[in-house]
C-alpha cells in the first residue's frame, strides 16, 4: 500500500509519537510519503528519533512545500479540478471565518499546498491519512478531492488542537472520510456525542489505535530513584495545568514535605510559571530545563521519583509522556479526564486526580513519596501496561492492516463542501 501522510509539523520538537505510528506502519509494509503543513526548520532534525532514517525514509518522501512556492505551483484546473478547488476554498473558508482570523489564516494557507501537490503528487498513493484532524485534514481533504479515483480517505484525530477545539470543517470531513483512527476509546465517545447525526454513523467508522512505544529503548528500573524528585513533561501551555503542581508543592511545603520540580519542555506560559513559582516563595526547588532531546527526556525520567500530568481539562487525549514514565518504572500521577484512566487502568496503574484539585494532587505526591511498596507496585503494573497496550510494532501491524482493508465508501465521494457548508461546522 502507498500512504499519502499529511501532518502539522516534521520535524518537531514534540513529534515522536508521530515517528513511532509511521515506523510502525514502515515495518508493517506501508510504503508512505509525508506531507507536512509547516515548511522546513533543519534545525528541528536534531530532535528526531532514529527511527525514520535515510535507509527506512529518504529525506526527500518528506515533502515540504514554502507558501509563494506552492502558489506558484498549484494548478488545480489542470486536472480539471477548478470547480472543485474553488467550491472546496469557498465552504472551507466559510467554516473557518466562524473561528477567527488566525484558523482562517490557517486554512487559507494550506489550501494552496494541497493543490500543489495534488498536481504533483496525486497519482502516486493508495489511501490519504490525514494525521490530525485540523488543518492537516483540511489540507489532505482537498488534496484527495483532486485526485479523481475513489481511493480512501482516512482522519487521525488525537486531542484538543485537533478534536476538542477549533473543529474547523470538521464535520465535513469526518463526514467525508473512510476511516475515522483516533488515539483512545475517550475520544470515540466524544466523537459519538458530538457528530451522532452523522450518515452512515460515526461510530461505524471509528478506530481506536493506541500510540506505541518501541518497548526494546524503554528499558525497566523502577530501582535507585532520587527520595523527592517530581517531573513534569510537555508543552508549557495552560491546559497541561502545570500552575497546579506549582501550587501543590507549595502545599506540601507548608505540610513540612519537601520536593523539587523538574519542567522538561517549554511553550508560552513559561514566564508565568516562573512567577508563579516565585510568588510561591518555592522558585529553588524548580528547575526548567526546557526542550531537550528524547534521549535527555528519557534520562530524566528514569531519574524521577514520581512523574505528574495535571492537565486542567479537555486538551490532552491520551498524552505520550504518560506511556513513555510507565514503561521506565516511573510511577504516575496525572488528572482523571479524556483518556488518561484509560492508560492508567483506571488507577490500577498509576493515581487519578480530579483536575485542577490542588490539594489531591498534593495529597497523591505525599502519598507515593511516602510509600516505596506503592511506587513499586505502580511501576511493575505500568509497565505491564504498556506490554499490554502500547507495544509499537504491534499496533503498527494492526494499524496497518486497518488501512489497508478500508474501501472507499459508497456514497461518500459525493459528500461535498457545496452539499454541507450550511451546516454548522
Amino acid at each position: 500500500m502507498r500512504l499519502a501522510v499529511f501532518t502539522s509539523k516534521y520535524p518537531a520538537r514534540v513529534a515522536t509519537f508521530f515517528e513511532r505510528d509511521m515506523r510502525g506502519l514502515l515495518d508493517a509494509g506501508v510504503e508512505l510519503d509525508i506531507f507536512p503543513m509547516y515548511p522546513l526548520d533543519a534545525l528541528l532534525w536534531r530532535y528526531s528519533l532514529d527511527l525514520l532514517n535515510e535507509l527506512l525514509l529518504p529525506r526527500n518522501r518528506v515533502h515540504h512545500l514554502g507558501l509563494w512556492e506552492s502558489v506558484r505551483r498549484a494548478r488545480p484546473w489542470r486536472r480539471s479540478g477548478f470547480g472543485v478547488a474553488l467550491s472546496d476554498a469557498a465552504a472551507v473558508t466559510a467554516s473557518a471565518a466562524r473561528f477567527g482570523l488566525v484558523p482562517l489564516a490557517k486554512t487559507v494557507y494550506v489550501l494552496p499546498k494541497a493543490w500543489a501537490w495534488a498536481a504533483a503528487h496525486a497519482d502516486r498513493y493508495d489511501h490519504i491519512l490525514a494525521y490530525w484532524g485540523n488543518y492537516s485534514a483540511t489540507c489532505a481533504y482537498a488534496f484527495h478531492r483532486l485526485i479523481g479515483r475513489p481511493i480512501p480517505f482516512s482522519i487521525w484525530l488525537h486531542a484538543g488542537v485537533d478534536l476538542y477545539r477549533t473543529p474547523v470543517y470538521m464535520r465535513q470531513k469526518l463526514a467525508y472520510a473512510d476511516s475515522v483512527i483516533t488515539c483512545c476509546e475517550f475520544n470515540r465517545s466524544y466523537l459519538a456525542q458530538h457528530y451522532a447525526d452523522l450518515s452512515p454513523p460515526i461510530t461505524e467508522r471509528v478506530h481506536v489505535c493506541y500510540h506505541g512505544l518501541d518497548l526494546a529503548h524503554f528499558p525497566y528500573q523502577p530501582e535507585g530513584r532520587p527520595p523527592a524528585r517530581v517531573l513534569a513533561v510537555g508543552r508549557l501551555a495552560r491546559h497541561k495545568g502545570f500552575d497546579c503542581l506549582l501550587r501543590a508543592a507549595r502545599l506540601l511545603g507548608d505540610r513540612g514535605v519537601s520536593v523539587e520540580i523538574e519542567f522538561v519542555g517549554d511553550g508560552d506560559e513559561r514566564r508565568t510559571l516562573e512567577r508563579l513559582a516565585a510568588e510561591l516563595q518555592i522558585a529553588k526547588h524548580v528547575t526548567f530545563r526546557g526542550w531537550l532531546k528524547f534521549d535527555d527526556v528519557r534520562r530524566a525520567m528514569s531519574a524521577a521519583t514520581v512523574l505528574v500530568h495535571p492537565s486542567d481539562g479537555l486538551g490532552d487525549g491520551l498524552p505520550n509522556v504518560l506511556r513513555e514514565a510507565m514503561a521506565l518504572g516511573t510511577p504516575v500521577i496525572a488528572s482523571n479526564v479524556a483518556g488518561i484512566p484509560e492508560a492508567l487502568d483506571d488507577g490500577r496503574c498509576g493515581l487519578l486526580v480530579p483536575a485542577k484539585d490542588v490539594g489531591g494532587f498534593a495529597d497523591a505526591i505525599a502519598r507515593v513519596l511516602g510509600d516505596p511498596a506503592l511506587r513499586q507496585t505502580l511501576a511493575l503494573r505500568g509497565r505491564q501496561r504498556t506490554e499490554q497496550m502500547f507495544d509499537m510494532w504491534r499496533n503498527g501491524a494492526r494499524l496497518a492492516d486497518h488501512l489497508r482493508a478500508t474501501r472507499r465508501l459508497a456514497g461518500a465521494e459525493r459528500v461535498s463542501a457545496a452539499s454541507t457548508a450550511s451546516t454548522p461546522a
